[in-house]
């Protein structure tokens, strides 16, 4: 077991550990103790009654944050003819067709975010054990593979998260960063919980929403009230 740093265990001893906070005492708190010199992210996990061996308990989905995330996110688009040109108006950092596709299969990953139009997908299969295990494969579900490739850049660009359900049930996505100002972190959050909550497949039974962590990268957790946080999608 990793042992705790002394910095760390400062910022625990701030927290009242069987309180669940408010959503905004959570905010300000974590702000409050983070303490590492950069400027971390804040994170929300969350551990949902679902069973993510069961196809139809998989929750994954893609959201597009109000303020953002606050990280510089570099997009390479996959595409051919005039989409080449849409998506270096659209701002994407890398784009191409079997010329991108060559540099990947030859080890290149400088990037963050895949875009690809549809008619591409067929030439993706020689770099999908590239891509896949790093999460990176395009998705017509997450809106990263699709038609409109100038509104999926500025998507990506602006702040849009992918999220997807872990083994026991867990999500961890980031909804901004320390710097941000509560406001901006609340309007993430509560865009971020309501996406969760509405995504509920019809087959899960019990609680669904267990529990619900706010941390920094470096911080500790703070426990958030998981019934203010269900009146959000309501």
């Amino acid at each position: 077991m990793k042992k705790k740093s002394k910095k760390f265990l400062e910022a625990e001893a701030k927290i009242v550990s069987q309180k669940a906070y408010t959503i905004d005492e959570a905010i300000k708190t974590a702000k409050a103790v983070a303490f590492a010199k950069f400027d971390e992210t804040v994170d929300l996990a969350f551990r949902l009654g679902v069973d993510p061996r069961h196809a139809d308990q998989m929750i994954r989905g893609a959201i597009s944050l109000p303020a953002g995330t606050g990280k510089t996110v570099r997009v390479c688009v996959i595409t051919s003819g005039e989409n080449i040109k849409a998506a270096e108006e659209a701002g994407a950092d890398f784009f191409g067709g079997d010329d991108i596709v060559a540099k990947i299969a030859g080890g290149w990953l400088e990037f963050d975010r895949v875009i690809a139009s549809p008619d591409m997908m067929g030439k993706l299969g020689r770099i999908g054990r590239v891509l896949g295990p790093r999460g990176l494969m395009p998705n017509p579900k997450l809106g990263t593979v699709t038609t409109d490739i100038a509104k999926a850049v500025e998507e990506q660009k602006a702040g849009k998260v992918e999220y997807r359900t872990e083994k026991n049930g867990i999500i961890h996505v980031p909804i901004g960063k320390r710097s941000f100002d509560e406001d901006k972190l609340r309007q993430n959050f509560n865009a971020m919980v309501t996406a969760i909550i509405k995504a509920k497949p019809a087959s899960a039974k019990g609680t669904y929403l267990r529990s619900l962590t706010l941390s920094t990268t470096m911080g500790p957790g703070i426990k958030v009230d998981t019934l203010e946080a269900i009146t959000l999608a309501n």
